[in-house]
């Protein structure tokens, strides 16, 4: 009895053994098959424009088929909990934004992920401030004077958002508090909508996304106030920072970045690292994220990891403060 146990314990140990091999073997092959990254991304969106420009570059460089799949819906919960349940080989990859992906879990109780012990964060490839933008018909062209005119019209004021739990809706919310003003959220189902309100004059103002308000803003359709950086984009580089407009404290930017399952190969991981390090200090790249208004990040897998831990202690923090829940 006790030699069968030892042949049984024996031959566990070269069955693991066998598997690692094939494993790393496996690993070291990598790409040698087709590739799927996943986004809760619609069509046409940056997520969606990102994810693309990368999985052609990953393919040229490659020699392997890359696609990418629209997984929308669900504040991005579909697309994440494939990829979390997808193998980690590599193959199935996510491309999504700390919207959905550090915001979404804590707007639920419990959580349906967690946001960085469930995947392989692989890098933060780009990201952009939030830009306060208001219709021009409000007798305003500063954030002072939006401020002045809020605690002066209480109730008055309305700002758009692109969802509850969006960016685009905590940073209102840290306006509001920062400024002491009292304006009503009215969120709304994208971008589109939630901008038109505002061009429209059915919402006041909005935090919204240089690349497509600045040309409004030229055009006169938009007033721009502000944006949500440390420094000046030379996307708009007439536009103020929040501090330099007398409200210090908000410093919030959307990114987006690519994931993968928990327990990535470590091969795996620094060889699409490696790509996306190629891929995002690229002229042509960069001149592309700059037209945009964004900033190109190409952050290593321990750098995105350590921002996604303090931005979910600090976006936690305002949810639970504001009250801020799914809707």
């Amino acid at each position: 009895m006790q030699s069968f146990f030892i042949s049984l314990s024996h031959c566990s140990a070269v069955v693991a053994l066998v598997f690692a091999i094939m494993h790393a073997a496996g690993a070291q092959d990598y790409p040698s098959k087709l590739i799927r990254i996943v986004t809760p991304a619609p069509a046409g969106g940056s997520g969606d424009n990102y994810a693309r420009l990368i999985a052609r570059e990953f393919q040229t460089t490659w020699e392997r088929s890359v696609i990418v799949e629209n997984k929308s819906g669900a504040t991005g919960v579909i697309a994440t909990q494939y990829v979390r349940q997808a193998p980690a080989d590599g193959y199935t990859l996510l491309f999504t934004a700390n919207s959905q992906h550090v915001v979404g879990p804590l707007l639920h109780n419990p959580p349906p992920f967690d946001a960085v012990s469930d995947f392989t964060p692989i890098s933060m490839v780009v990201r952009f401030p939030q830009f306060l933008v208001v219709n021009p018909t409000l007798p305003v062209k500063s954030v002072s004077a939006l401020v002045s005119y809020a605690k002066a019209n209480p109730g008055r004021l309305s700002y758009a958002s692109v969802g509850a739990g969006s960016n685009s809706h905590l940073v209102g919310e840290m306006f509001n508090a920062a400024a002491g003003i009292d304006a009503m959220h009215v969120p709304y189902k994208g971008a589109a909508p939630a901008q038109l309100a505002v061009v429209s004059g059915e919402a006041q103002y909005r935090f919204d996304n240089i690349g497509t308000s600045y040309p409004l803003v030229q055009s006169g359709k938009l007033r721009g106030l502000a944006i949500t950086a440390a420094l000046r984009t030379p996307a708009a580089p007439d536009i103020p920072t929040m501090a330099e407009a007398g409200v210090p404290g908000i410093e919030v930017y959307t990114w987006l970045g690519m994931l993968a399952p928990t327990l990535l190969p470590p091969q795996v991981l620094k060889k699409i690292s490696a790509e996306l390090s190629r891929i995002t200090s690229s002229a042509q790249f960069v001149k592309r994220a700059a037209s945009d208004g964004y900033d190109v990040v190409g952050s290593t897998p321990e750098q995105f990891t350590n921002e996604m831990r303090r931005e979910i202690v600090v976006t936690g923090r305002i949810i639970s403060t504001r009250k801020i829940t799914a809707q």
